[in-house]
């Protein structure tokens, strides 16, 4: 039944998207653009719902081996996630959630007893970033989406390849199997976003995962950090810079260099491919690692460069970008 999870994952995921774009549910909770928009049209944001029931529908063939640390918070955040999206909830009320999820998340894990109470802490404060970066990142079409379908894949193939672990396996490849269902409909040109009902709810699991795979043994604590690094880096890094210059860091902005890449001419499809090739050879290059450990200098090195030539490219081109813009303004 485990090999079925995934399966049933993506059919849920999809038929529900399906049936929430029939036209009876499309317009219930839009996505309105703003002034920091990558988009035009108002579009709905309630694919969360259905990547979420995709996930869940899949675990309940494994239900043996989940754990109430996992689903607990997990829902509260959906919940909590999912009431923002249809009446925008204060800050501190969503950072309240987190918190509280973050902690059952550490504690029930038994992390303060395994790991001692500052490393628990410092997951504590890394379970509330994520989850936060992970929805910083859910601003292009097919780009969250494609994150956990080639993140929690990698975690999969991890768990079989370390032990054999397929219900472990199971409940990742379901995650990533409700990811491609739901990019049926949210790839470029998206017809649904998964606001952050979504959004949440995936960044907690990617923590919650790389967690558990952690406890096991399965892999190293590096692991879930270089497979999601695509978002990791790109959020960090702005977050660092805003910091810097003395931004407010809880205020939406469009500074994020997938944003910048967008408003550079480069297109929704354009990127999420380019962001498909790094997540897969994130993905693939950490398995590696996780296979060959002489490999994880040569690995982290290797994308290190990657990253930095990157982001130092994307920083000279806007700034060229902002140069001919100011140009044109005073020509007018």
């Amino acid at each position: 039944m485990t090999y079925l999870a995934p399966i049933v994952s993506a059919l849920v995921s999809l038929l529900s998207l399906m049936f929430m774009l029939s036209g009876k549910f499309d317009g219930k909770i839009q996505d309105v653009p703003n002034e920091r928009s990558l988009h035009t049209n108002p579009l709905p944001r309630m694919g969360g719902i259905g990547l979420v029931a995709g996930a869940v529908s899949g675990w309940v063939l494994t239900i043996n081996v989940l754990t109430w640390w996992l689903l607990l918070p997990l829902v509260i955040l959906f919940l909590v996630s999912l009431l923002d999206d249809m009446r925008d909830l204060s800050v501190r009320v969503r950072l309240l959630a987190q918190l509280l999820a973050a902690a059952i998340l550490v504690v029930g894990s038994d992390m303060f007893v395994q790991q001692g109470a500052v490393v628990a802490l410092l997951l504590l404060l890394l379970t509330v970033w994520v989850v936060n970066l992970y929805n910083f990142m859910d601003g292009s079409d097919g780009l969250a989406g494609g994150m956990a379908l080639f993140g929690f894949a990698m975690y999969g193939f991890a768990a079989l390849m370390q032990d054999g672990d397929v219900a472990f396996a199971g409940l990742n490849f379901s995650i990533s199997a409700a990811a491609l269902g739901f990019l049926v409909y949210n790839f470029a040109p998206a017809k649904i976003f998964m606001g952050d009902a979504g959004s949440i709810s995936l960044g907690f699991l990617a923590v919650a995962m790389g967690i558990w795979g952690w406890q096991m043994s399965y892999w190293q604590a590096w692991f879930p950090l270089l497979v999601f690094s695509p978002f990791i880096v790109d959020a960090t890094v702005t977050l660092i810079k805003r910091a810097m210059r003395g931004a407010r860091v809880t205020e939406a902005h469009c500074e994020h260099y997938y944003q910048r890449a967008i408003q550079l001419g480069w297109g929704h499809r354009k990127l999420a491919l380019i962001e498909y090739v790094l997540m897969l050879g994130a993905g693939i290059s950490s398995l590696c690692a996780l296979w060959k450990e002489e490999l994880l200098l040569f690995v982290l090195m290797g994308w290190a460069t990657i990253y930095i030539v990157m982001m130092i490219w994307l920083d000279k081109c806007w700034t060229i970008h902002v140069s001919r813009q100011t140009v044109d303004n005073e020509l007018k």
